[in-house]
């Protein structure tokens, strides 16, 4: 098992031979994603016969097989040759089946990949149970084979470009084989404004396409690509079985996925934050460790965000070996570094965090687990509430329409730090709007209405005749689901989920060189949580109402009886007291209102606006700031401290 940074190319139009030196680097700048050692492979061009030439790369961070594991990898006549980013946990059953008919010469899980390959050619995916992003070199077939793992969890970009097909697990590392920065795509950076990220197959610059979860790829020697879907959720396929029953499942499912991924050579430990699903991931592992998990927490001065005290009490009830940090306004000098990990503008708040925590973590262990999917799979989100409440309450404000509907939420008090009045006001805002248009006002950052007023014309021109909604709407309405909530499950399992949390938490990790595992996105497990009734989910006004349940006597009480708390970090006060003069010294530069995007004097409403306490944009505000550093990063060079 290994977690790294892969990266490789494969040039099919015989002009150019592949050379080692250009491999490397691509696999430079991605090397705090593997430290421990590097490897590369080279397919030459030998003749006019096998014009094509390849090179595949890897970063290599060691967690199984420390002697032997290094990477690329190859079966037995050195025919396929594999470099893989990822665990694949089920790798032992899968060898002991293999090893009938192949020698192993590693104890890897990434050689595994390759005699899985030998068997089932493309479709090796579906007998894989982990999270990967892996590519194939098949000599006797002269093709190129990547896949992406089912939910996301690892990334994979690529890009054709002078007849040479490129890959790697970050931009970076394809952007080092162009002799000048790619266009940019003003189009995904109208989506990134909607949403906080830009959601695949796009990035940020034209060209270069992240691989959709779920999805294989093959390139071969005429530089014909085919993309394939292997695997999806249908919500329509329900288990006929009890309620106990469900949680006696859940329970076994959820025990075997955090036995799984506690499977490593170097030390190991957890994310905690107090709430229910890391709380219960920490329960379990403690139950399965003979020494006390070490457990690690993030948490700041401003109360309001920090649930350390949480992470404390359940820390103290599993006798963890608890680690804590706080994180301050002053730590905002390492945001144009986080702006050049990401690769592309990101803007979710909590990276910061994120960042850090991972940071902490590091000092300590090599893998750490983690509470992710536990909201998206037995329906955690406030907006989950929000949903199934409008199901019932909206038709008043859809008779009234937008207009409205938008004059009521208007009148609601709005006082300055106060979440509550926020969250109503957007819960009103929306009720007018059909479902899936109710969803995405619950998600968006800039609606329809702020982007008219803030965008140039010249903005607006690049970016006509794209309606940013139809990005979430669309996987919505076609969701395979019979009902309102299953829908929204879905949706988020589809787009926030790979497109927003896994990217922060892959590029929190790997950008401090550890390994992050997250036993509720085992696949068994999402495509349990989809056969179940939404209504075990959200139950009246209880959210994961069958997770609860299962775990009812597990946990402290007063940790069982907590309410959803995001993992935000204090913005709006940031805004108006410790970063004032930074944000408007970055966003409202003249390099910056140069760019284009927006008019200055109503990004300085936007801003005035929040300073007074009239309206909250915190969110808004750090989604520019975030914009402005990737430009500062990638488009004008400008260094960073590292």
């Amino acid at each position: 098992m290994t977690m790294c940074g892969i990266a490789g190319m494969f040039n099919f139009n015989g002009e150019k031979s592949v050379k080692e030196i250009d491999v490397r680097k691509m696999c430079d700048l991605i090397k705090y994603r593997g430290p421990d050692s590097e490897g590369v492979f080279i397919h030459p061009k030998t003749n006019d016969r096998t014009p094509y030439s390849v090179g595949l790369g890897i970063r290599r961070l060691a967690i199984i097989d420390l002697a032997t594991g290094d990477q690329p990898i190859h079966n037995e006549d050195k025919t396929i040759w594999v470099v893989q980013n990822g665990e694949i946990y089920n790798f032992s059953e899968l060898r002991s089946s293999l090893e009938k008919k192949h020698k192993f010469y590693t104890k890897t899980d990434t050689e595994v990949i390759a005699h899985l390959y030998e068997e089932y050619g493309e479709r090796c995916v579906e007998h894989m149970r982990g999270m990967f992003a892996f590519a194939v070199w098949d000599s006797a077939r002269e093709k190129l084979f990547v896949a992406r793992d089912r939910v996301g969890k690892k990334p994979l970009y690529y890009a054709v470009h002078n007849g040479t097909f490129y890959f790697g697990s970050e931009i970076k590392s394809i952007l080092a084989c162009f002799a000048k920065m790619p266009e940019i795509d003003y189009k995904a950076l109208d989506l990134f404004l909607t949403y906080q990220y830009i959601p695949s197959p796009l990035t940020v610059f034209k060209g270069i396409e992240s691989l959709l979860p779920a999805h294989t790829l093959v390139c071969d020697k005429n530089g014909k690509i085919e993309i394939k879907k292997y695997w999806d959720l249908d919500f329509r396929n329900k288990l006929e079985i009890s309620l106990s029953g469900a949680c006696g499942e859940l329970k076994s499912l959820l025990c075997e996925s955090v036995k799984l991924r506690m499977i490593s050579d170097v030390p190991l430990g957890a994310f905690l934050s107090g709430g229910h699903d890391s709380s219960i991931i920490v329960g379990l592992m403690s139950e399965f460790s003979k020494n006390p998990v070490k457990t690690f927490t993030i948490g700041f001065e401003d109360l309001e965000f920090s649930e350390i005290e949480h992470a404390r009490r359940v820390a103290e009830h599993f006798k963890t070996e608890h680690h804590e940090l706080i994180v301050k306004p002053d730590f905002i000098e390492v945001l144009p570094k986080l702006a050049w990990h990401y690769g592309q503008p990101y803007a979710d708040s909590s990276a910061l965090p994120s960042y850090f925590v991972a940071m902490e973590t590091r000092k300590h262990v090599t893998v750490a687990l983690n509470g992710d999917g536990g909201d998206e799979n037995f329906g955690g989100y406030l907006r989950y509430k929000a949903m199934k409440g409008s199901l019932y309450f909206s038709f008043p404000f859809r008779v009234l329409g937008r207009n409205l509907t938008n004059i009521a939420a208007s009148l609601i008090p709005f006082k300055k730090n106060k979440k509550y009045f926020r969250y109503l006001y957007r819960l009103v805002s929306a009720l007018s709007e059909p479902p899936e248009l109710r969803n995405i006002q619950w998600h968006c950052f800039f609606n329809r209405e702020m982007k008219d007023s803030i965008y140039t014309e010249e903005f607006k021109s690049r970016v006509v005749g794209q309606d940013s909604y139809d990005y979430l709407a669309d996987i919505f309405r076609h969701a395979p689901a019979n009902n309102i909530m299953d829908k929204t499950f879905y949706t988020d399992i589809k787009a926030y989920l790979p497109e927003c949390l896994l990217v922060k938490m892959d590029i929190a990790s790997m950008a401090n060189s550890l390994e992050s595992r997250s036993p509720f996105l085992d696949h068994k497990i999402l495509e349990f949580a989809a056969s179940l009734p939404s209504s075990w989910k959200v139950r009246g006004i209880t959210t994961k109402y069958i997770l609860k349940k299962t775990f009812k006597n597990f946990l402290p009480p007063e940790i069982m009886r907590r309410g959803k708390m995001g993992f935000g970090i204090p913005l709006s006060r940031w805004f108006r007291t410790d970063w004032k003069d930074y944000f408007i010294s970055t966003v409202l530069s003249g390099k910056a209102c140069a760019r284009g995007y927006f008019k200055r004097s109503e990004v300085r409403n936007l801003y005035d606006e929040h300073l007074s306490g009239k309206r909250d944009h915190g969110y808004r505000l750090w989604a520019l700031l975030m914009l402005e550093l990737w430009h500062k990063v990638y488009i004008d060079g400008e260094k960073f401290d590292e």
